[in-house]
């Protein structure tokens, strides 16, 4: 091969694993890459963000779409602290992803050079490590092979974030090494005597339970969970924040299992006799704080199926664990014998009973969230993606958007497990420059927003919302950190602190970056104003002005949170 600068070299690598689209922000670190990336346009571009959290989080956001490594390039030192959140999100996610971090020169290493950090100490694996791999590489000619083995580490076992250290020295060393094949991660098939117990197991159960969710999902992976459902008759749960794993509207959806569980949901979960958990983690935020399924020994039998040998037995002494990737576990269960008649048939029909009722609530005036996100999924087209950060008000998109299962339109739901503000804009914003046929709708908190309100910038520069998709960001404004003023309202009564917020008018910002925008203060000025979001030409920002009570502990949703805390 002719000999080309490595930065050329890793350029051409991307482009054989596939991937057309990396984030990041540019710096002089890794010119070389740049220069490769005009070198090869028209079969990848690079999306330059305005801040590197924003630009790690729309990477994140492209992992979880795609399933394969989401691209996130950064210069050295403040660039990489600032992609950290996205490092971070990624890992308790589960998602994969490649962070390129530009390095000081070869020749200045270990002098605290200009922006010099040790990405291996900084972002590398550990106890509760940022990253499954950290390196830098430091010779021109292997750099394919840790492209390559960056795609193997993000993608197989439990997936999530890589972060690979280039010196600009490096990146401009002309090499003559061949790009290698498309990576195709290992999977693990469950063993055979394991699926004979489970079988087992659950056949003399009186009061199973399902809980799916975590990374790896794909639409045969999920066609297979409902099979399997639907032949067992099995109640069926989705972890935190994985709402899209099975179908909301399916007569076996019970409901999702994390912040603000339905009550009856967490009794159900604390009442099953066996509970199959496929794919999820078990978490703080899936288990109620450890405390639906006690750790580290729960009451209930329990039988845990994940990809990541390391996350079994990590937290909870199961009865039977199974290592094993989600589409390979979901496509042989399927294929379990099931009893005729399940003797936990009334158990699961009550399951979808009680998930129905969460959404009747009792009207809110003067703007009604639940009738707001119950407009938006009633005039949105069924494909639509949604992507929120963190906050009080998302509860309200988790509680009334139904998801419809992986299997028919892809994801749907692109939300961070680990609870980061500000990803909701940067992941709504790759959404729809990857998925420019699709209906992308951010729901953001005023807090949650400003964090990374700048990316608006990016969507207008690079033309996002402006095809056959649209690009509808709606920003609940309480004027306070709403979940921190509720555990205030909570734990001390009355003794607001620090959770308070100055806010801009957010249309007027919206409009100055090119968007249309709509203040929206009561529920019948809604309807209007996403339709006419649905009609236009170019991305919309919906305000809605609330007041600041109707996100804390006394309204429905926040005694739902509250009583769900306290247990």
């Amino acid at each position: 091969m002719t000999p080309r600068p490595a930065g050329h070299a890793l350029v051409e690598a991307l482009i054989a694993q596939g991937v057309h689209t990396v984030f990041g922000v540019p710096g002089e670190s890794y010119l070389a890459v740049l220069d490769g990336l005009h070198e090869h346009r028209g079969r990848i571009r690079f999306v330059a963000c305005r801040h590197e959290g924003g630009a790690a989080f729309m990477a994140e956001a492209q992992g979880k779409l795609s399933g394969r490594p989401g691209i996130c390039f950064v210069t050295r030192g403040p660039g990489a602290s600032n992609a950290a959140i996205g490092v971070h999100t990624a890992f308790q996610d589960s998602t994969p992803l490649v962070l390129f971090v530009g390095q000081v020169a070869s020749d200045q290493r270990d002098r605290e050079a200009f922006q010099e950090l040790d990405y291996r100490q900084m972002l590398g694996p550990g106890t509760l490590g940022m990253a499954k791999w950290a390196a830098e590489v430091q010779q021109a000619d292997r750099l394919p092979e840790y492209v390559a083995r960056a795609f193997h580490t993000a993608c197989q076992g439990r997936p999530g974030p890589v972060v690979l250290a280039l010196p600009e020295d490096m990146l401009a060393t002309p090499t003559a090494a061949p790009v290698l094949a498309r990576v195709q991660p290992a999977t693990a098939w469950p063993a055979p005597q394991a699926l004979h117990e489970l079988r087992e197991r659950l056949a003399a159960a009186e009061r199973p339970l399902l809980i799916a969710g975590g990374s790896g999902w794909d639409a045969e992976a999920c066609r297979a969970l409902q099979r399997f459902a639907e032949n067992w008759q099995l109640p069926v749960a989705c972890g935190f924040r994985f709402q899209d794993t099975f179908d909301n509207r399916h007569p076996l959806y019970a409901g999702d299992v994390g912040i603000g569980i339905n009550p009856k949901l967490a009794q159900r979960v604390q009442a099953a006799d066996l509970v199959l958990a496929l794919g999820v983690r078990l978490g703080e935020m899936t288990t109620g704080g450890y405390t639906l399924l006690r750790a580290p020994r729960p009451a209930q039998q329990l039988v845990h199926v994940h990809a990541g040998p390391e996350e079994l037995g990590r937290v909870y002494a199961a009865d039977l664990l199974v290592q094993a990737s989600p589409g390979c576990a979901a496509r042989a269960l399927a294929g379990l014998a099931a009893p005729q008649a399940p003797r936990w048939q009334q158990w699961a029909q009550d399951a979808h009973v009680d998930y129905e009722a969460t959404h009747d609530a009792p009207p809110v005036q003067p703007l009604d969230l639940a009738v707001v996100m119950k407009t938006v999924q009633r005039l949105a087209p069924a494909d639509t993606i949604y992507t929120n950060g963190a906050g009080n008000f998302s509860g309200w998109l988790h509680r009334y958007v139904r998801y419809p299962g992986l299997q028919h339109h892809g994801r749907t739901q692109l939300a961070p497990t680990n609870g980061a503000m500000g990803y909701g804009l940067p992941a709504a914003v790759a959404a729809a420059l990857l998925h420019p046929e699709r209906t992308v709708v951010n729901v953001a908190g005023d807090g949650d927003f400003l964090m990374n309100g700048q990316e608006l910038a990016t969507a207008t520069g690079h033309g996002a919302g402006r095809g056959a998709g649209k690009l509808i960001s709606l920003v609940v404004d309480n004027g306070s950190y709403g979940t921190i003023r509720m555990h205030q309202e909570r734990e001390y009564p009355g003794r607001v602190s620090g959770s308070e917020l100055f806010n801009p008018d957010f249309a007027a910002l919206a409009r100055a970056y090119g968007w249309q925008a709509h203040c929206v203060d009561a529920t019948a000025g809604f309807e209007p104003a996403f339709a006419a979001a649905l009609a236009a030409d170019r991305p919309t920002l919906i305000h809605l002005k609330l007041d600041p009570d109707v996100i804390t502990s006394r309204t429905t949703l926040g005694a739902i949170r509250a009583a769900a805390l306290r247990r």
